[in-house]
Protein backbone atom coordinates (compact mmCIF):
# COMPACT_ATOMS: atom_id res chain seq x y z
CA UNK A 1 0.00 0.00 0.00
CA UNK A 2 0.76 3.96 -0.34
CA UNK A 3 2.28 5.52 2.31
CA UNK A 4 3.05 8.79 2.77
CA UNK A 5 6.21 10.68 4.45
CA UNK A 6 6.00 10.68 8.22
CA UNK A 7 3.79 8.03 8.21
CA UNK A 8 4.05 3.98 9.30
CA UNK A 9 4.34 1.78 6.35
CA UNK A 10 1.00 -0.59 6.14
CA UNK A 11 0.19 -3.17 4.05
CA UNK A 12 -2.49 -6.26 4.70
CA UNK A 13 -1.40 -9.71 3.73
CA UNK A 14 -3.21 -12.79 2.74
CA UNK A 15 -2.22 -16.47 3.03
CA UNK A 16 -3.06 -19.41 3.17
CA UNK A 17 -2.33 -22.02 5.78
CA UNK A 18 -3.35 -25.50 6.27
CA UNK A 19 -5.47 -24.02 8.80
CA UNK A 20 -7.36 -21.54 7.09
CA UNK A 21 -6.86 -18.20 5.44
CA UNK A 22 -4.22 -15.75 7.51
CA UNK A 23 -4.72 -12.48 6.87
CA UNK A 24 -2.06 -10.04 8.87
CA UNK A 25 -2.83 -6.29 8.78
CA UNK A 26 0.28 -4.26 10.14
CA UNK A 27 1.02 -0.29 10.23
CA UNK A 28 -1.50 2.55 10.27
CA UNK A 29 -4.62 1.75 7.90
CA UNK A 30 -6.90 4.25 7.13
CA UNK A 31 -10.19 5.23 4.74
CA UNK A 32 -7.35 6.16 2.19
CA UNK A 33 -6.80 2.29 2.27
CA UNK A 34 -10.60 1.25 2.56
CA UNK A 35 -11.72 0.26 -1.06
CA UNK A 36 -8.36 -1.84 -1.53
CA UNK A 37 -8.72 -3.64 1.88
CA UNK A 38 -12.79 -4.23 1.13
CA UNK A 39 -11.60 -5.25 -1.99
CA UNK A 40 -9.21 -7.70 -0.39
CA UNK A 41 -11.62 -8.80 2.06
CA UNK A 42 -14.57 -9.49 0.28
CA UNK A 43 -12.72 -12.19 -1.71
CA UNK A 44 -12.04 -14.10 1.58
CA UNK A 45 -13.42 -17.75 1.97
CA UNK A 46 -13.43 -20.62 4.24
CA UNK A 47 -11.99 -20.28 8.20
CA UNK A 48 -10.10 -16.83 8.22
CA UNK A 49 -8.19 -15.45 11.01
CA UNK A 50 -7.21 -11.50 11.21
CA UNK A 51 -4.02 -11.18 12.80
CA UNK A 52 -3.81 -7.49 14.14
CA UNK A 53 -0.85 -7.47 16.04
CA UNK A 54 1.19 -5.79 13.84
CA UNK A 55 -1.26 -3.21 13.40
CA UNK A 56 -0.43 0.16 14.96
CA UNK A 57 -3.45 2.20 14.27
CA UNK A 58 -6.35 1.45 12.08
CA UNK A 59 -9.64 4.29 12.03
CA UNK A 60 -13.17 3.34 12.23
CA UNK A 61 -13.71 2.13 8.31
CA UNK A 62 -10.86 -0.37 8.75
CA UNK A 63 -12.53 -1.50 12.09
CA UNK A 64 -15.83 -1.49 10.04
CA UNK A 65 -14.59 -3.59 7.16
CA UNK A 66 -12.81 -6.23 9.27
CA UNK A 67 -15.67 -7.01 11.59
CA UNK A 68 -18.04 -7.07 8.80
CA UNK A 69 -16.41 -9.73 6.88
CA UNK A 70 -16.16 -11.39 10.29
CA UNK A 71 -19.85 -11.74 10.33
CA UNK A 72 -20.47 -12.37 6.55
CA UNK A 73 -17.97 -15.52 6.64
CA UNK A 74 -20.02 -16.45 10.07
CA UNK A 75 -23.48 -16.04 8.78
CA UNK A 76 -22.01 -18.77 5.76
CA UNK A 77 -21.33 -20.97 8.19
CA UNK A 78 -17.37 -20.38 8.01
CA UNK A 79 -15.07 -19.67 11.11
CA UNK A 80 -14.05 -16.34 11.61
CA UNK A 81 -11.74 -14.68 14.35
CA UNK A 82 -9.77 -11.60 15.17
CA UNK A 83 -6.26 -11.92 17.31
CA UNK A 84 -3.47 -10.18 18.06
CA UNK A 85 -5.61 -7.00 18.88
CA UNK A 86 -3.86 -4.57 21.74
CA UNK A 87 -4.77 -1.50 23.08
CA UNK A 88 -6.77 1.48 21.49
CA UNK A 89 -7.17 -1.10 18.00
CA UNK A 90 -8.70 -3.62 20.52
CA UNK A 91 -11.37 -1.24 21.98
CA UNK A 92 -12.41 0.64 18.62
CA UNK A 93 -13.21 -3.34 17.17
CA UNK A 94 -15.10 -3.83 20.79
CA UNK A 95 -16.85 -0.49 19.73
CA UNK A 96 -17.39 -0.68 16.12
CA UNK A 97 -18.86 -4.68 16.63
CA UNK A 98 -21.65 -3.73 19.14
CA UNK A 99 -22.62 -0.75 17.31
CA UNK A 100 -22.98 -3.05 14.29
CA UNK A 101 -26.72 -3.54 13.58
CA UNK A 102 -28.09 -7.12 13.80
CA UNK A 103 -28.63 -9.24 10.57
CA UNK A 104 -31.89 -8.97 9.21
CA UNK A 105 -34.24 -11.78 9.05
CA UNK A 106 -37.10 -12.69 6.94
CA UNK A 107 -40.20 -12.48 8.74
CA UNK A 108 -42.03 -16.18 8.71
CA UNK A 109 -45.50 -15.90 7.15
CA UNK A 110 -48.32 -16.70 10.33
CA UNK A 111 -48.42 -20.85 9.98
CA UNK A 112 -51.40 -22.95 12.27
CA UNK A 113 -53.84 -22.19 13.55
CA UNK A 114 -52.24 -20.90 16.43
CA UNK A 115 -50.88 -18.12 14.65
CA UNK A 116 -54.13 -16.66 13.00
CA UNK A 117 -55.44 -16.76 16.74
CA UNK A 118 -52.29 -14.37 17.62
CA UNK A 119 -53.07 -12.13 14.91
CA UNK A 120 -56.88 -11.75 15.43
CA UNK A 121 -55.80 -10.89 19.13
CA UNK A 122 -53.34 -8.92 18.32
CA UNK A 123 -56.12 -6.68 16.14
CA UNK A 124 -58.50 -6.60 18.60
CA UNK A 125 -56.06 -5.00 20.86
CA UNK A 126 -55.03 -2.72 18.80
CA UNK A 127 -58.69 -1.88 17.73
CA UNK A 128 -59.63 -1.31 21.78
CA UNK A 129 -56.16 1.23 22.08
CA UNK A 130 -57.64 2.69 19.24
CA UNK A 131 -60.95 3.37 20.42
CA UNK A 132 -59.28 4.15 24.11
CA UNK A 133 -57.38 7.23 21.57
CA UNK A 134 -60.44 8.22 19.81
CA UNK A 135 -62.45 8.59 23.09
CA UNK A 136 -59.88 10.71 24.44
CA UNK A 137 -59.83 13.21 22.02
CA UNK A 138 -63.69 13.41 21.89
CA UNK A 139 -63.18 14.20 25.25
CA UNK A 140 -60.64 16.66 24.16
CA UNK A 141 -63.05 18.19 21.80
CA UNK A 142 -65.88 18.79 23.94
CA UNK A 143 -63.67 19.87 27.19
CA UNK A 144 -62.14 22.73 24.71
CA UNK A 145 -65.53 23.14 22.72
CA UNK A 146 -66.87 23.62 26.30
CA UNK A 147 -64.10 26.41 27.32
CA UNK A 148 -64.77 28.35 24.32
CA UNK A 149 -68.05 28.72 25.37
CA UNK A 150 -66.68 30.36 28.92
CA UNK A 151 -63.93 32.12 27.27
CA UNK A 152 -64.98 33.33 23.90
CA UNK A 153 -61.91 35.26 23.52
CA UNK A 154 -59.99 31.73 22.60
CA UNK A 155 -62.60 31.11 19.89
CA UNK A 156 -60.66 30.80 16.68
CA UNK A 157 -63.48 32.25 13.78
CA UNK A 158 -60.67 32.54 11.10
CA UNK A 159 -59.83 29.30 11.68
CA UNK A 160 -63.24 28.45 11.56
CA UNK A 161 -63.68 29.98 8.25
CA UNK A 162 -61.49 28.77 6.78
CA UNK A 163 -62.09 25.03 7.33
CA UNK A 164 -65.52 25.61 6.79
CA UNK A 165 -64.61 26.11 3.15
CA UNK A 166 -61.93 23.69 2.86
CA UNK A 167 -64.59 20.90 3.97
CA UNK A 168 -67.88 22.63 2.76
CA UNK A 169 -67.55 24.64 0.08
CA UNK A 170 -64.63 22.91 -1.79
CA UNK A 171 -66.65 19.50 -1.50
CA UNK A 172 -70.06 20.76 -3.25
CA UNK A 173 -69.19 20.20 -6.65
CA UNK A 174 -68.20 16.20 -6.11
CA UNK A 175 -71.49 16.11 -3.16
CA UNK A 176 -73.54 17.60 -6.34
CA UNK A 177 -72.34 15.43 -8.77
CA UNK A 178 -72.39 12.05 -7.32
CA UNK A 179 -75.91 12.92 -5.56
CA UNK A 180 -77.34 13.63 -8.73
CA UNK A 181 -75.82 10.37 -10.40
CA UNK A 182 -77.16 8.32 -7.50
CA UNK A 183 -80.86 9.95 -8.51
CA UNK A 184 -80.30 9.07 -11.81
CA UNK A 185 -79.76 5.64 -11.17
CA UNK A 186 -82.20 5.29 -8.67
CA UNK A 187 -85.04 6.20 -11.38
CA UNK A 188 -83.60 4.15 -14.18
CA UNK A 189 -83.63 1.20 -11.75
CA UNK A 190 -86.86 1.76 -9.77
CA UNK A 191 -88.72 2.32 -12.86
CA UNK A 192 -87.13 -1.20 -14.45
CA UNK A 193 -88.67 -3.37 -11.59
CA UNK A 194 -92.04 -1.19 -11.02
CA UNK A 195 -92.97 -1.48 -14.90
CA UNK A 196 -92.89 -5.23 -14.01
CA UNK A 197 -96.56 -4.49 -12.07
CA UNK A 198 -97.55 -1.23 -13.96
CA UNK A 199 -96.29 1.07 -11.08
CA UNK A 200 -93.69 3.46 -12.09
CA UNK A 201 -95.79 5.84 -11.19
CA UNK A 202 -94.17 4.96 -7.65
CA UNK A 203 -90.82 5.83 -8.83
CA UNK A 204 -91.19 9.29 -7.33
CA UNK A 205 -91.69 8.17 -3.56
CA UNK A 206 -88.39 5.49 -3.87
CA UNK A 207 -86.61 8.25 -5.47
CA UNK A 208 -87.48 10.42 -2.45
CA UNK A 209 -87.35 7.99 0.51
CA UNK A 210 -84.31 6.60 -0.45
CA UNK A 211 -82.51 10.03 -0.88
CA UNK A 212 -84.05 12.41 1.33
CA UNK A 213 -83.57 9.16 4.62
CA UNK A 214 -80.70 7.39 3.60
CA UNK A 215 -78.46 7.71 0.70
CA UNK A 216 -78.24 11.60 0.33
CA UNK A 217 -76.44 11.99 3.94
CA UNK A 218 -74.84 8.64 3.36
CA UNK A 219 -73.29 9.65 0.48
CA UNK A 220 -72.08 13.07 1.98
CA UNK A 221 -70.84 11.46 4.92
CA UNK A 222 -68.65 8.62 2.73
CA UNK A 223 -66.95 11.45 0.41
CA UNK A 224 -66.18 13.38 3.44
CA UNK A 225 -64.64 10.92 5.29
CA UNK A 226 -62.58 10.24 2.01
CA UNK A 227 -61.60 13.80 1.67
CA UNK A 228 -61.64 15.63 4.61
CA UNK A 229 -60.35 12.92 7.40
CA UNK A 230 -57.01 12.13 5.15
CA UNK A 231 -56.85 15.79 5.06
CA UNK A 232 -57.15 16.49 8.98
CA UNK A 233 -54.59 13.53 9.66
CA UNK A 234 -51.64 14.85 6.83
CA UNK A 235 -52.14 18.82 7.93
CA UNK A 236 -52.14 17.31 11.67
CA UNK A 237 -49.16 14.57 11.16
CA UNK A 238 -47.05 16.77 9.36
CA UNK A 239 -47.08 19.60 12.27
CA UNK A 240 -46.17 16.41 14.32
CA UNK A 241 -43.14 15.17 12.62
CA UNK A 242 -41.82 18.66 12.13
CA UNK A 243 -42.61 19.31 15.91
CA UNK A 244 -44.61 22.21 15.23
CA UNK A 245 -47.61 20.72 17.89
CA UNK A 246 -44.52 20.93 20.68
CA UNK A 247 -43.65 24.66 20.03
CA UNK A 248 -47.27 25.31 20.20
CA UNK A 249 -47.42 23.88 23.83
CA UNK A 250 -44.07 25.30 24.54
CA UNK A 251 -45.52 28.92 23.29
CA UNK A 252 -48.38 28.48 25.56
CA UNK A 253 -50.69 27.40 22.71
CA UNK A 254 -53.49 24.65 23.37
CA UNK A 255 -53.62 22.06 20.19
CA UNK A 256 -57.15 21.64 20.77
CA UNK A 257 -58.15 25.15 20.90
CA UNK A 258 -55.99 25.26 17.84
CA UNK A 259 -56.10 22.25 16.01
CA UNK A 260 -59.16 20.36 17.57
CA UNK A 261 -62.25 22.87 17.73
CA UNK A 262 -62.11 24.18 14.64
CA UNK A 263 -62.00 21.43 12.41
CA UNK A 264 -64.33 19.12 13.96
CA UNK A 265 -67.08 22.56 14.27
CA UNK A 266 -66.27 23.77 10.87
CA UNK A 267 -67.74 19.87 10.22
CA UNK A 268 -70.47 19.84 12.28
CA UNK A 269 -71.70 23.19 10.73
CA UNK A 270 -70.98 22.18 7.06
CA UNK A 271 -72.40 18.59 6.74
CA UNK A 272 -76.12 19.27 6.94
CA UNK A 273 -75.60 21.85 4.60
CA UNK A 274 -73.81 19.61 1.94
CA UNK A 275 -76.75 16.90 3.33
CA UNK A 276 -79.22 18.79 1.73
CA UNK A 277 -77.34 19.75 -1.19
CA UNK A 278 -76.71 16.22 -2.09
CA UNK A 279 -81.15 15.95 -1.51
CA UNK A 280 -81.67 18.61 -3.68
CA UNK A 281 -79.09 17.06 -6.42
CA UNK A 282 -80.38 13.70 -6.66
CA UNK A 283 -83.86 14.29 -6.58
CA UNK A 284 -83.05 16.86 -9.42
CA UNK A 285 -81.40 13.42 -11.14
CA UNK A 286 -84.46 10.89 -9.97
CA UNK A 287 -86.46 13.99 -11.75
CA UNK A 288 -84.65 14.51 -14.63
CA UNK A 289 -84.83 10.58 -15.35
CA UNK A 290 -88.27 9.93 -14.66
CA UNK A 291 -89.00 12.74 -17.27
CA UNK A 292 -87.03 11.36 -19.95
CA UNK A 293 -87.28 7.53 -19.29
CA UNK A 294 -91.36 7.51 -17.88
CA UNK A 295 -92.47 10.60 -18.93
CA UNK A 296 -93.60 12.12 -15.34
CA UNK A 297 -93.53 15.81 -15.67
CA UNK A 298 -91.30 18.27 -13.42
CA UNK A 299 -94.94 19.19 -12.22
CA UNK A 300 -96.40 15.67 -11.35
CA UNK A 301 -93.12 14.97 -9.81
CA UNK A 302 -93.07 17.63 -7.20
CA UNK A 303 -96.67 17.23 -6.58
CA UNK A 304 -96.42 13.50 -5.91
CA UNK A 305 -93.38 14.33 -3.59
CA UNK A 306 -95.05 16.57 -2.14
CA UNK A 307 -98.28 14.28 -1.59
CA UNK A 308 -96.66 10.95 -0.69
CA UNK A 309 -93.00 12.41 1.19
CA UNK A 310 -93.24 13.19 4.87
CA UNK A 311 -91.09 15.95 6.22
CA UNK A 312 -89.93 13.85 9.10
CA UNK A 313 -87.55 11.88 6.30
CA UNK A 314 -85.83 15.12 5.61
CA UNK A 315 -85.01 15.21 9.85
CA UNK A 316 -84.66 12.08 10.24
CA UNK A 317 -81.57 11.95 7.03
CA UNK A 318 -80.57 15.19 8.43
CA UNK A 319 -80.79 14.63 12.67
CA UNK A 320 -77.50 12.25 11.72
CA UNK A 321 -75.55 14.57 9.73
CA UNK A 322 -73.68 16.01 13.28
CA UNK A 323 -72.99 12.44 14.30
CA UNK A 324 -71.04 11.45 11.25
CA UNK A 325 -69.54 14.77 11.17
CA UNK A 326 -68.02 14.26 14.53
CA UNK A 327 -67.08 10.91 14.11
CA UNK A 328 -65.16 11.78 10.60
CA UNK A 329 -63.70 14.97 12.67
CA UNK A 330 -62.29 12.95 15.58
CA UNK A 331 -61.13 10.17 13.84
CA UNK A 332 -58.84 12.52 11.72
CA UNK A 333 -57.79 14.12 14.01
CA UNK A 334 -56.22 11.49 15.97
CA UNK A 335 -54.85 9.57 13.34
CA UNK A 336 -52.91 13.05 12.84
CA UNK A 337 -51.79 12.69 16.56
CA UNK A 338 -50.63 9.35 16.34
CA UNK A 339 -48.11 9.91 13.01
CA UNK A 340 -45.02 8.96 14.45
CA UNK A 341 -41.55 11.06 12.72
CA UNK A 342 -41.22 8.90 9.67
CA UNK A 343 -43.51 9.91 6.08
CA UNK A 344 -43.97 5.95 6.11
CA UNK A 345 -46.31 6.39 9.44
CA UNK A 346 -48.10 9.63 8.48
CA UNK A 347 -49.25 7.17 4.73
CA UNK A 348 -50.12 4.79 7.53
CA UNK A 349 -52.09 6.68 8.99
CA UNK A 350 -53.72 8.52 6.57
CA UNK A 351 -55.07 5.32 5.03
CA UNK A 352 -56.11 4.03 8.30
CA UNK A 353 -58.31 7.69 9.32
CA UNK A 354 -59.79 7.10 5.78
CA UNK A 355 -61.29 3.67 6.39
CA UNK A 356 -61.52 3.99 10.08
CA UNK A 357 -63.58 7.11 9.38
CA UNK A 358 -66.07 4.96 6.76
CA UNK A 359 -66.42 2.05 8.73
CA UNK A 360 -67.37 4.32 11.78
CA UNK A 361 -69.92 6.54 9.10
CA UNK A 362 -71.79 3.19 8.12
CA UNK A 363 -71.56 1.48 11.28
CA UNK A 364 -73.63 4.66 12.46
CA UNK A 365 -76.45 4.62 10.26
CA UNK A 366 -77.00 1.15 10.54
CA UNK A 367 -77.36 1.90 13.97
CA UNK A 368 -79.58 5.13 13.42
CA UNK A 369 -81.81 2.84 11.13
CA UNK A 370 -82.37 0.11 13.72
CA UNK A 371 -82.93 3.30 16.51
CA UNK A 372 -85.69 5.20 14.10
CA UNK A 373 -87.18 2.00 13.09
CA UNK A 374 -87.80 1.15 16.75
CA UNK A 375 -89.12 4.29 17.76
CA UNK A 376 -91.17 3.99 14.71
CA UNK A 377 -90.10 6.95 12.50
Amino acid sequence: METSPGRTPSAIEVTSRPDGTHVAVSGELGLRDLSEVEARLSALTGPVTFDLSGARRIDTSIAWAVVDSCQRLERSGARAGVTGAQGAVARLLDTVRQGMPPPATPLAGPRGPRAWLTQLGEAVAGSGAAFVEFTGVLGLFVARLAQTFLRPREFRLTALVHHCQAVGLQAVPIVALLSFLIGVVLAFQGAAQLRQFGAEVFVVELIAISILRELGILLTAIIVAGRTASAFTAAIGSMKMREEIDAMRTLGIDPGHALIVPRVLALVLMLPILGLIANVAGLFGGALMSWTQLGISPAMFMSRLAEGTEVAHVFVGLVKAPVFAVLIGVIGCRAGLAVGSTAESLGRMTSSAVVAAIFAVILADALFSIFFEQIGV
